[in-house]
């Protein structure tokens, strides 16, 4: 009998919706570091790594994102999935558990010179099967904004339904109408008035209604919403 060890390493999957410098509208992003070590020297790759043996996974994600990213506060973080192909890296078989993690808009943490946030909708070359859980994850947020609050952890404390339908957006990928948006979150108990106002922009006008998530932990709101794209 062949005995082989199996090694378990936790990948995150940390995303945000960004403004990038060329582009007008905010866009998804996805936190990456650049592999200083072969294989895949120079790829980008998902912050994480090996799991102790005196840890569980959301410890050791937790651990690995501050020591190898500096990302310490997330407003969400949850596990998604396991890949357990046996040939997904060199070396020992190893098993991959994959968080996805969330960044409130438009937060700006500092990062190691050696990391960067890149946009969803173009991904670099990343390292072994990296790209494939960054598209799952994706995928698994993007149903969870139709029926989960879970946008609490991709927007600001406190939001214009205009900015809040950028983030939706963004996150979707494709375009959202304010009015519907606010219909559907206020029914459903997601979405508070502050009672306040943004400040008027250099345009003038009249100013924006100021809007919160009710609740700041996760829950599902309605497990048979889909938000679907414009007919």
């Amino acid at each position: 009998m062949v005995h082989t060890s199996t090694e378990h390493e936790v990948l995150a999957v940390v995303f945000q919706v960004r403004h990038f410098g060329d582009s007008q509208a905010p866009e998804l992003a996805v936190l990456l570091w650049q592999r200083a070590l072969e294989p895949h020297r120079g790829a980008w790759a998902l912050p994480g790594g090996r799991v102790r043996t005196d840890e569980d996974l959301p410890s050791s994600i937790r651990r690995q994102l501050a020591e190898k990213v500096d990302v310490r506060e997330l407003a969400h973080l949850e596990q998604l999935a396991v890949f357990s192909e046996p040939n997904r890296v060199p070396g020992p078989r190893t098993i991959a558990s994959t968080f996805l993690g969330l960044v409130p808009f438009p937060a700006t943490p500092e990062l190691p010179a050696d990391t960067q946030w890149h946009r969803v909708s173009d991904l670099p070359a990343m390292a072994f099967d990296h790209q494939v859980m960054v598209v799952h994850a994706h995928t698994r947020l993007a149903a969870k904004m139709s029926y989960t609050n879970i946008g609490f952890a991709l927007a600001p404390q406190e939001f214009t339904l205009s900015t809040l339908r950028d983030i939706y957006c963004a996150t979707l990928g494709y375009p959202v109408d304010a009015t519907n948006l606010q219909r559907v979150l206020v029914r459903r108990g997601v979405l508070t008035p502050t009672g306040t106002t943004a400040r008027s922009g250099r345009s003038g006008g009249r100013p924006a209604a100021l809007y919160r998530y009710t609740d700041d932990r996760y829950r599902v709101t309605d497990e048979f919403a889909a938000l679907r794209p414009p007919s």
